[in-house]
């Protein structure tokens, strides 16, 4: 027969109510409590009867996600930490590709096939700011992005004007000082590369090293040959720099990839640092210093925030901002002096 959720509870040595909390995410949960309950369904292969749930609760129990594109690194390093997350909370998860397109993205929060799940995860990239009173809508949601802050729902998201500072300040700390960026986009304030390109500016200041913007380079969309084709301009134009900052780990990566093309020695000649963490960056020659800004953390926090709303849709509390904390991963590209 299969193993039931009093069998869980009585390997575990637990309750029932506390491995249903565990199954369902709740956050308020000792962690050995959870480790003990997760070992107990692992050891017994333990899985949700998920149709019975359903008609107990009226919930799916599944919930959708909605990145910008699979095809990027850290979208899909996201959606699959969003799906172990879930798994581990006896949740499946629907996941949605919006091409970072503004109408796709409206289109999707409307959407009749979101029925078909208890809530959403919602990553905007071309949405902006103006379209926060969209996200006012009739099922839970967790924000993630850098698009929309002071929405109307919880979000969760990274700290990057103090990581990419951070990212920046390191490399002062090694004595490189003409600090070139990957990525940039003209005229962003809200969004990734506007807010990391304040913190990169922030350290700058901090340090008394002058901005430079012939040592910007500016790009749109971050994919592994955007990062290489605006190293590759920088070079052409005869820009002097010790270093460069891409704003992801795909465009250092591509950065990287030109400046060893040109005869250019990372890290001799000039360090690299990424943003992102990506599993690829520590299996590239050389190994790429990153930032890793907490996004399995995000992951987690956001699955466990969307079934407490879930769960308890008439809380009262209000939304939160909810933030990641980060750190400076140092490897071969860029290390300390």
């Amino acid at each position: 027969m299969a193993p039931t959720l009093h069998d869980v509870a009585r390997l575990a040595g637990v309750s029932i109510k506390t491995v249903s909390n565990v199954i369902n995410g709740y956050p308020h949960i000792r962690p050995a409590t959870r480790e003990r309950v997760e070992q107990a369904i692992a050891e017994l292969g333990y899985t949700p009867n998920l149709t019975a749930r359903s008609l107990r609760s009226g919930r799916t129990g599944a919930i959708a996600l909605a990145v910008p594109e699979l095809g990027l690194s850290y979208f899909a390093e996201l959606a699959a930490s969003v799906i172990e997350a879930a798994e581990a909370a006896g949740v499946v998860v629907l996941v949605e590709q919006t091409g970072g397109d503004p109408a796709r993205e409206l289109e999707l929060l409307r959407s009749p096939r979101l029925k078909m799940t208890d809530g959403l995860i919602f990553s905007a990239l071309g949405m902006g700011q103006e379209d926060a009173s969209a996200l006012e809508v009739p099922y839970p949601m967790v924000l993630l992005g850098e698009r929309i802050f002071d929405g109307p729902t919880d979000h969760v998201t990274m700290r990057n004007i103090e990581a990419a500072r951070a990212a920046t300040e390191y490399l002062l700390a090694s004595g490189r000082r003409r600090i070139a960026v990957i990525g940039a986009h003209e005229g962003e304030v809200i969004g990734s590369a506007g807010l990391r390109l304040r913190g990169y500016r922030e350290a700058l200041e901090a340090a008394g090293v002058p901005f430079d913007d012939s040592i910007i380079g500016y790009t749109t969309l971050w994919h592994r040959a955007n990062g290489a084709r605006s190293m590759r301009e920088l070079l052409d134009r005869g820009a002097e720099f010790d270093a460069v900052f891409g704003l992801n780990d795909t465009l250092a990566l591509g950065a990287m990839r030109v400046l060893q093309e040109s005869g250019r020695r990372v890290p001799d000649d000039a360090a690299v640092v990424g943003f992102d963490d990506l599993d690829e960056a520590q299996y590239s020659i050389p190994s790429l210093t990153t930032v890793d800004p907490g996004q399995r953390w995000i992951a987690k926090t956001a699955v466990q925030t969307l079934l407490e709303r879930i769960e308890r849709p008439d809380s009262g509390v209000p939304p939160r901002l909810l933030l990641a904390d980060y750190r400076v991963v140092e490897r071969e590209s860029a290390p300390s002096r």
